[in-house]
């Protein structure tokens, strides 16, 4: 560790690309599992559901495909700036942030099997995550301001 470093800080760019990277081996392999049960999967066949629950079956899948490209394009962008293809300035252009995501209509989803539902509920927790990280690199925190520093501060004051 540096002593002009003391937390560490000089790590941060590491961090951040390792976490970037989890996140997109995650997303491709949710995409994945996505993909293939949306391609295969029984229900999808005419006849077998009215045409009404096939809709929002389509929706709730769209949806959720959708979620899951905003994700891995919104990764492909940070991981571009982890290797210096381009600016954090560059990053931060609305066109490559992520959005908000049409949330799924619980309704539909409640009658859709269990592994459907899994794998909708999948996306949306990725795409939470995916969105704090986003925050969280747009707006780091300064050195020593961390909620361990806050309440070290409030005890500082109440003890003067």
């Amino acid at each position: 560790m540096d002593e002009n470093d003391p937390l560490g800080r000089g790590n941060t760019a590491l961090i951040r690309g390792k976490l970037v990277e989890s996140l997109y081996a995650e997303s491709m392999l949710l995409a994945d599992e996505a993909r293939d049960y949306f391609e295969t999967h029984p229900e999808r066949a005419p006849g077998e559901i009215d045409a009404i629950t096939r809709i929002g079956m389509s929706c709730e899948w769209l949806k959720t495909t959708t979620r899951l490209m905003h994700v891995i394009a919104w990764l492909l962008t940070q991981r571009a700036v982890n290797v210096g293809e381009l600016t954090e300035a560059q990053a931060k252009l609305h066109d490559r942030m992520l959005g908000e995501a049409i949330p799924s209509d619980p309704a539909v989803c409640r009658s859709l099997p269990d592994e459907a539902r899994l794998l909708i509920a999948a996306s949306e927790q990725l795409f939470a995550r995916a969105l704090r990280l986003q925050d969280a690199l747009a707006s780091p925190r300064p050195v020593g301001q961390g909620p361990a520093r806050a309440l070290i501060e409030r005890v500082q004051a109440m003890v003067g």
